[in-house]
């Protein structure tokens, strides 16, 4: 397996695996790699002849204030961990050699983008398609992985290519959990031994959402104001949302009755933690 920085470079190993008629499986990441993102590698291997794992750090997706500077990195443990479920090459650009002086072009994926933490982090979806999609016209993959854990951003990128008539498959896999149920996230890390502990609250929540649909609720407003109930039991989390949408347009809905998102994000400390789960009566 190779580390590959420049875009040249990557393109060159792009073409020689078209001219042998090789597809290609492409998992764009930040790094700081956990199960989650090794899921979909193994994913992409099963599905593909040659697999490229990107990792990049886009600056164009943190807002003033956020962690870009303390996002969890560390290439060389990437590395390990990609090798050994078969990753073929890692993409791993510097910010300027994706963003170079004089870039300004940008994609914004509209209405989609306006609830759940498009509200929250404004900007943000603006930089996570245009980075996609920039990955996407370097890598030209036949199929792309993202994790159901991150669901608005995969509805996102979903309708990007769409929209923009990219020649890819995107791939969306389920969400990799801790033992105890814990939604796997880089920024699992910063998390202390309480706020672990505390963070445990969002799953459990979830899960009693779904046992009171299962047992009949349909009221949107009703199962909501229970997970907030529920939530707010434990004192470490400060909730930033918590929303009841429907599955593909992320639309609130009033009733529950075709496939519908339970999606929140609550802080423990300085750490935001996002998790959903999708029911359908």
């Amino acid at each position: 397996m190779e580390i590959i920085r420049d875009i040249a470079s990557i393109k060159q190993i792009i073409k020689k695996a078209r001219q042998e008629g090789q597809t290609i499986g492409f998992v764009p990441t930040m790094g700081y790699l956990h199960d989650g993102h090794l899921s979909l590698l193994r994913k992409a291997r099963e599905d593909n002849q040659l697999v490229i794992l990107s990792i990049f750090v886009n600056p164009l997706q943190f807002g003033l204030g956020e962690d870009y500077e303390e996002y969890p990195r560390d290439l060389t443990g990437d590395a390990a961990q990609a090798e050994k479920v078969g990753c073929h090459y890692i993409f791993a650009p510097t910010v300027k050699e994706m963003y170079p002086q004089g870039y300004s072009t940008y994609v914004d994926v509209e209405k989609l983008t306006d609830g759940l933490c498009g509200a929250s982090r404004p900007g943000h979806f603006r930089g996570v398609a245009t980075v996609v999609a920039k990955l996407f016209n370097i890598i030209t993959p036949d199929r792309a992985y993202f994790g159901q854990k991150d669901a608005q951003q995969a509805l996102v990128i979903l309708k990007m290519t769409r929209d923009l008539n990219m020649n890819l498959d995107i791939i969306i896999m389920p969400i990799i959990r801790e033992e105890d149920g814990l939604a796997m996230s880089s920024r699992n890390a910063y998390l202390s031994p309480a706020e672990r502990r505390a963070a445990l609250i969002l799953n459990q929540s979830l899960i009693k959402a779904a046992a009171q649909i299962k047992s009949g609720e349909q009221d949107a407003a009703a199962v909501r104001a229970q997970i907030l109930e529920n939530i707010s039991t434990e004192p470490l989390a400060a909730i930033d949302y918590v929303t009841i949408v429907d599955a593909s347009e992320l639309t609130d809905v009033v009733e529950i009755k075709g496939p519908t998102l339970i999606a929140l994000a609550v802080r423990f400390g300085k750490t935001r933690l996002i998790d959903n789960i999708i029911v359908e009566v």
